[in-house]
């Protein structure tokens, strides 16, 4: 993306306005690298954001993206960015000096480290947020239930007229159930993120598979 005076993006094929109202055409960006820079206009990259799965992290727009910090696998307390008597958010140089947002420039950002609390209710009190253990076993339970009852219709039908299950669907049903408990305890036994990122399947360059989640076992034909 393209930034004029370090603060309002411009976009190729479309005129803008300078400082001093002066219109430039939506062509603007055949000009040389030169020119741009004579402009004040600067070419900037943004920061990749983190895989939200596995990150928390703090998107500060232009300034890019700081805080980068593991979810939690189990229960920890909600925390928030500092404030100061006027509300004004506190953020902490590599020193650990603390600098408020309104006092760091555009494109800045990336070098300061929100400063973080725990939040209070309006008791006071420290509230406590579930980590992501308890979500992603969820995720299994409700997978498993949504591809079990592809064919409840087989077990409605055992149940009403007495026939028989299919062997091929009594089979994958009970490889569904297998799998879910493998799991559930997989992501139980997780000690660290690295442990539960390893979870999830992914290929590496030979195609070789690893992982677990969520590789279900397919019902044959």
């Amino acid at each position: 993306m393209f930034l004029y005076n370090k603060t309002t993006e411009i976009k190729p094929g479309k005129g803008w306005r300078d400082k001093d109202g002066v219109l430039h055409p939506k062509n603007w960006n055949i000009w040389s690298d030169d020119h741009k820079k004579t402009m004040n206009i600067e070419e900037i990259t943004l920061d990749a954001k983190p895989d939200s799965r596995f990150y928390n992290w703090i998107d500060n727009g232009l300034s890019g993206i700081s805080n980068i910090t593991d979810k939690s696998l189990d229960k920890y307390n909600r925390q928030v960015q500092a404030r100061d008597s006027d509300g004004e958010d506190i953020w902490l140089d590599k020193d650990n000096k603390e600098i408020l947002g309104k006092d760091i420039k555009t494109g800045e950002g990336k070098n300061y480290t929100a400063k973080m609390e725990d939040y209070k209710d309006s008791d006071g009190n420290t509230v406590e947020v579930k980590g992501i253990r308890p979500e992603y076993i969820q995720k299994v339970k409700d997978q498993q239930g949504s591809l079990l009852a592809q064919t409840d219709w087989a077990i409605i039908r055992k149940a009403d007229a007495g026939t028989d299950i299919p062997a091929k669907i009594a089979t994958w049903r009970a490889a569904i159930r297998t799998k879910a408990t493998e799991m559930e305890k997989a992501i139980t036994d997780a000690k660290d993120m690295d442990a539960f990122k390893a979870l999830f399947v992914v290929w590496d360059k030979d195609g070789k598979k690893s992982g677990i989640l969520y590789d279900w076992p397919e019902l044959e034909e």
